[in-house]
């Protein structure tokens, strides 16, 4: 009789030992069933049922030799751009049969390669990163492992990782066409740090060529957007219209500009890179380039599962940016 009482974890031989059959036939069952007649399924079920078993995936693992674990790395959870990414990219493994499985970076290659590490340990059968930047030790490991790897959020279509991902360039000429359209000559460009992040970098030396620009670095958060906006003020009376090189920033910005009752857009007009789903909540509404991150989440996971499961290395893929007009500029 069945203690159920018992504390101690069931296995596959607690199972064998309660329906009756051997270890080999439980395991058919569980990985197999089709192979097995229906009342041996039965009478093995109602053993698992009883005894509150779990089948161990690590033990699936070992025996099949497949993980079914997609590893993704990204530089932060606090950017709901990656939340959105990661969303969809989750949705869409686990319609391929894939789990997800995330680590974030701080956007360090160090701990971008550390971190890539523990996801091989624990059997990643694949890696998704964030743009085209990435350490020698990191490289190494994905030749060594044989790693499919894709790299997103950057589009670069020799890069020796396939790229799924857009023009952060392109966007971020794309807000500036749109200012000049409305008049706008004296710009101020909001960016973060660009020494480890080449989308930042990318869409900054777009705009270096330009005169009548002036850039401000800062962090990469709603407090670093305010404090930008206070030394523009200060250091440049002059600038008409604020370009942030990303939508963070943007708002950042906005709640300053409120707090100095300076109009938005009458006085100073704003505009983003992202479309973060609070910029359209913003008071006014910010006028922004929409990165496609929901879209880029669905293709890297169809990019991953055919290389996966079939193989086949995928191609580059360059999506489209959008410019979203709302009401700041």
């Amino acid at each position: 009789m069945t203690d159920t009482g018992s504390k101690k974890k069931a296995n596959l031989r607690d199972v064998a030992r309660e329906s009756g059959f051997s270890v080999a036939t439980v395991s058919r069952v569980l990985n197999t069933p089709d192979i097995v007649n229906a009342t041996t399924r039965k009478a093995v079920q109602a053993a698992i049922d009883a005894l509150h078993f779990v089948p161990s995936a690590a033990a699936r693992s070992i025996n099949s030799g497949r993980s079914h674990v997609v590893g993704a790395l990204v530089p932060t959870l606090d950017n709901a751009i990656f939340s959105k990414f990661l969303g969809a990219l989750e949705a869409k493994l686990s319609a391929h049969g894939l789990s997800l499985v995330v680590a974030t970076t701080g956007g360090d290659p160090d701990v971008e390669a550390q971190k890539a590490q523990g996801l091989v340990d624990i059997g990643a059968e694949a890696l998704c990163v964030s743009g085209v930047t990435h350490s020698p030790e990191f490289d190494h490991l994905v030749a060594r492992t044989r790693m499919p790897t894709i790299a997103t959020s950057f589009y670069q279509e020799d890069y020796r990782y396939p790229t799924i991902g857009y023009d952060n360039a392109g966007a971020s000429r794309k807000a500036l066409e749109f200012l000049w359209t409305k008049g706008h000559i004296h710009i101020a460009v909001l960016h973060g740090p660009t020494e480890q992040n080449d989308r930042m970098h990318a869409r900054l030396s777009a705009l270096q060529e330009h005169e009548n620009i002036i850039n401000f670095k800062t962090e990469m958060t709603f407090a670093g957007g305010g404090e930008a906006v206070s030394a523009l003020l200060r250091s440049a009376p002059h600038i008409t219209a604020i370009l942030c090189l990303s939508d963070v920033l943007a708002l950042g910005a906005s709640f300053e500009l409120h707090r100095r009752k300076v109009q938005i857009p009458d006085q100073m007009s704003l505009i983003g890179i992202d479309d973060l789903p609070s910029s359209a909540c913003a008071f006014p509404a910010i006028t922004t380039v929409r990165l496609p991150a929901h879209e880029m989440g669905i293709l890297t996971a169809d990019a991953i599962a055919q290389w996966v499961e079939q193989d086949a290395v995928p191609e580059p893929r360059l999506i489209d940016t959008t410019l979203i007009i709302r009401e700041s500029a």
